[in-house]
């Protein structure tokens, strides 16, 4: 995901009707039958695929923007251990009919289940190989932005996207939306004349005049990496195995942007093994996309807000790469192990930063996530739960879990290991760890069976690996990430806010965007309004390109009351739809009256436009109501 996906979903699932029953008719807490696949018990799937699994699916769809629907069929191939019925997520589609392999009609139902979604049930006949499902969805799937011509960057051709992640995929597709499962699949997408449609699997790389597009995932995925995207784009190659998609009028930046990724791909392979999905794309997709990138295998999603004009935001890309090793190569079996996926990939993300650009650029990186975590932790109560890596999210909206914990605890926990055991070591146990469950799920109660098993029983003494995953915080000993960079950049801001040298006089014209950040977010308490418009005259920071040091400046602009910087802040928010940026610096703007109904106004205007991952947390955070 995300890269950093953070901004938690609040209030807990009001469970309905039948729910309780029909999610937890396993008391288990893994089951394996012989002769099928492994499923983890997932608390946020009505699906049964130890029963009956869906072991690959064809989608036969249209894409309708006038309507703002996609309608068609999905095509189930059954892998049937017992029983006569398969379950699957449904969350506001119409379904129409459903029929087996040899046409014959099937009864089915389907069952209320709670805000996330319901159950349909669909019975099978003894010799049922595969049912087809024909659906639309509806009006307000969760998993779809339909986007008017005037929000994309051409102005001239509507576009849509999906964002699957966590339980979104079952508002566009009937579907056993739970990350324990793996399937194949084949796709053909119908979409109007002038529009290229693409998916997380094999992609044309020209518009065709009929608007038909073909696509094969022949390598098993998650269903929440199941991804489609419409519009009017074209591509560049970026290497024999890489490119990018976008709108023509930014095509050439992107290209520019991101012409480090083949080195990134060697760099990741010479750590941890072979890159295993054939191509790798990004699609850099309009400003409403809500997170920075999203690791559909073959194609990342990717925010626009990473194009900063001088490569610097880039290890976004080198997260979301990382992704095809932890997360899509082996996947967390439920959202309560989220950790195994993010933990995993921000440590491999640091190691291809630290490949391609020194130790000390990747610790730049490590400290401001150190600063991230730290926030996070102080925003969720040190003692709170979710500070564990291992989450407790039945009942719960799984993107509660989506913070910096997962992110950064877990990297931390994994550097931890790496400096007791040794590099050498570890990169061994890693790459060894992804080439053995490759395209599989994992618990973290597995994991710590593996861990145990091939690294922590080469060691004398065990570490207490379960302080790191079962309590909250940070235990005592825990890295602390440290860059001389930074210690440079404090001493210029101090003696800046002591009055010793005016901000014109600050040496910054070696300063990475990394130090910018870190200057911007380290201003004191006590730095007033006419400091703020001096550091803004000296650096022109309001009016800065690069959406980090953006953020950053106007979270600082919120609380020390300068508003000088509201009009560029207003049109940061009616363009940048990153969940990430939005959720602090709403929040900031709440906690004043007058600044609340500000932001109540700007929002009335930007919401259209906001993806509906960002929308339920920004409407939480300003008590918003459609009805006002």
């Amino acid at each position: 995901m995300i890269s950093r996906k953070i901004g938690a979903i609040i209030g807990a699932a009001v469970l309905l009707s039948c729910s309780t029953e029909e999610k937890k008719t396993e008391t288990m807490s893994e089951t394996s039958l012989e002769g099928h696949a492994h499923f983890a018990h997932d608390t946020h799937s009505f699906g049964q695929p130890e029963k009956v699994a869906v072991s690959s699916l064809h989608l036969d769809l249209d894409v309708n923007f006038d309507e703002k629907i996609i309608s068609g069929t999905v095509t189930h191939q059954l892998d049937r251990a017992s029983g006569n019925e398969l379950i699957l997520d449904v969350d506001d589609l119409d379904i129409q009919s459903v029929k087996d392999d040899q046409g014959r009609t099937l009864d089915f139902e389907v069952k209320k289940g709670d805000e996330y979604g319901d159950a349909l049930h669909i019975k099978l006949l003894d010799d049922t190989k595969s049912v087809e499902v024909a659906y639309a969805t509806g009006k307000g799937a969760t998993a779809l932005l339909w986007m008017n011509p005037e929000q994309t960057l051409g102005k001239t051709a509507p576009f849509m996207f999906t964002q699957g992640q966590a339980i979104l995929t079952r508002s566009w597709i009937p579907i056993q939306d739970s990350p324990s499962i793996r399937i194949t699949y084949t796709a053909q997408v119908k979409v109007p004349s002038g529009l290229m449609a693409l998916m997380s699997a094999e992609n044309p790389t020209e518009k065709n005049d009929e608007g038909v597009y073909s696509f094969k995932m022949d390598q098993p995925i998650p269903p929440y990496l199941m991804a489609l995207a419409v519009g009017d784009l074209t591509f560049a190659s970026l290497g024999e195995r890489s490119g990018v998609y976008a709108e023509p009028a930014m095509i050439d930046k992107a290209s520019y942007e991101f012409a480090d990724v083949e080195e990134m791909t060697t760099a990741a392979e010479e750590l941890y093994g072979p890159y295993r999905w054939g191509q790798y794309d990004i699609i850099v997709l309009p400003p409403s996309f809500p997170f920075g990138g999203m690791e559909n295998p073959r194609l990342t999603f990717a925010t626009p807000t990473i194009i900063a004009g001088d490569r610097s935001l880039t290890s976004l890309i080198a997260h979301e790469l990382a992704h095809s090793w932890s997360g899509n190569l082996v996947t967390n079996a439920t959202w309560d192990d989220f950790w195994l996926n993010e933990g995993f990939t921000v440590y491999f993300e640091k190691r291809i930063m630290e490949a391609l650009y020194g130790r000390e650029y990747a610790e730049m990186l490590n400290v401001l996530g150190s600063q991230d975590l730290e926030n996070t932790m102080e925003e969720l109560g040190r003692d709170s739960k979710d500070t564990h890596l291992k989450l407790e999210l039945d009942g719960r909206n799984p993107d509660d879990g989506m913070t910096d914990v997962a992110y950064e605890k877990g990297y931390l926990f994994l550097r931890w290991l790496e400096e007791m055991v040794g590099r050498p070591t570890f990169d061994e146990f890693l790459k060894t760890y992804f080439n053995s469950h490759a395209f599989e799920t994992m618990t973290t109660e597995e994991f710590i069976v593996y861990l145990d098993e091939n690294l922590l029983n080469k060691m004398d003494e065990r570490p207490d690996v379960e302080a790191w995953i079962y309590k909250p915080g940070l235990p005592e000993g825990h890295p602390v990430p440290v860059s001389d960079r930074f210690e440079k950049v404090d001493q210029a801001r101090m003696a800046w806010e002591s009055g010793d040298m005016n901000a014109d006089k600050i040496e910054s014209e070696e300063w990475t965007t990394h130090e910018w950040l870190h200057f911007v977010r380290g201003l004191s308490a006590d730095v007033d309004v006419n400091q703020m418009k001096e550091l803004d005259t000296a650096f022109e920071l309001t009016q800065t390109g690069n959406s980090e040091i953006a953020a950053a400046w106007f979270q600082q602009s919120i609380d020390k009351g300068y508003k000088d910087a509201y009009p560029q802040l207003e049109a940061f928010l009616l363009e940048v739809g990153r969940r990430k940026f939005l959720k602090p610096l709403y929040e900031a703007l709440a906690t004043n009256p007058d600044d609340l109904a500000w932001a109540q106004g700007v929002y009335a205007k930007a919401r259209s436009g906001y993806h509906a991952v960002s929308v339920e947390t920004i409407d939480q955070i300003l008590n918003y109501s459609e009805e006002g």
